[in-house]
């Protein structure tokens, strides 16, 4: 939020300050029995597994997990957390948003009062380029879309995500109208889009706490309600609906990679998932090769 003096705070909105421990039960409770060699078991009102089962299998007291979910301990050791990664399942990537929750909850994390940066290295825009006809952007943490091939214009153009700026994923699927119809899975999208928001909030980033107050606001619940339960990392990988006005229904599987650098910017490059989708790109392509689109011209 902005403060008194103008400067940017580091409260987050809508969320308590136990991430650690919210995002521990997020995963517990996402794993499933059968996942963990565990039998079902009859009578389960507990989704996912109970706490004393991944206490068990992480070799620490339900005790000490209860104190952990609740966020009554918030020191454990490496090995621990070590532990209870191995038992969740934990991927590459969660098990380094678990490690930087520990830092930023230890006071670790440091973010700038100056917004990310809205420009892309040359490398990664000759990257796009050789990506083209592909559809794909550049990403930074606030869900700002810095750069993206022609591919992306033709796909995302018609339906009025690239209309504003900047150009922000989150804002047009939670505040623009025509999201809903351009993402048939609006829900799922509306979910993904709250959850990364939330991942870049809890690590203790101003912007994106100013922008989910914003969001908070100008949507309402149906941003606010998301926000608030994301304990989750969105996903990486997956398959996204889209609505297109010429090429009709698309399924498109998309891939994200984090670029190297430390503005945490990502590339996400998408794919037909099927021959429908990859003709109907084929169609919007014409066969002519496009170029890089950036936010500096």
């Amino acid at each position: 939020m902005i403060s008194a003096n103008g400067g940017l705070t580091n409260r987050l909105p809508l969320m308590g300050d136990n991430e650690l421990g919210a995002f521990l039960r997020a995963r517990r409770e996402a794993v499933t029995p059968a996942e963990v060699g565990l039998p079902e078991g009859p009578r389960r009102r507990t989704p996912g597994l109970r706490r004393a089962e991944l206490a068990t299998l992480a070799g620490v007291s339900v005790e000490y997990l209860t104190r952990l979910e609740q966020g009554r301990d918030r020191r454990p050791s490496g090995a621990i957390l070590a532990a209870l990664a191995d038992a969740l399942g934990l991927s590459a990537d969660e098990r380094i948003y678990l490690h930087r929750l520990l830092k930023a909850m230890a006071g670790g994390v440091c973010q700038a009062g100056e917004p990310p940066a809205r420009s892309v290295r040359p490398t990664v825009r000759a990257l796009l380029d050789r990506l083209e006809p592909a559809p794909a952007i550049v990403l930074n943490q606030l869900s700002e879309v810095l750069a993206w091939t022609e591919g992306f214009e033709r796909l995302a153009g018609p339906v009025g995500l690239l209309d504003a700026r900047p150009v922000n994923l989150a804002r047009f699927v939670f505040t623009d109208p025509r999201a809903r119809s351009a993402f048939p899975d609006w829900d799922r999208v509306a979910d993904e889009r709250a959850a990364d928001l939330r991942a870049a909030a809890s690590l203790g980033d101003p912007h994106a706490s100013v922008l989910a107050e914003e969001l908070t606001v100008t949507a309402g619940a149906r941003f606010g309600d998301r926000f608030g339960s994301s304990a989750a990392l969105p996903g990486r990988t997956g398959l996204e609906r889209w609505a297109h006005p010429v090429a009709g229904e698309l399924r498109l599987t998309f891939e994200s990679l984090g670029l190297p650098d430390a503005d945490e910017q990502r590339l996400i490059v998408y794919l037909p998932a099927d021959e429908a989708a990859s003709a109907a790109l084929d169609l919007l392509t014409a066969q002519r090769r496009g170029s890089v689109t950036t936010l500096a011209g």
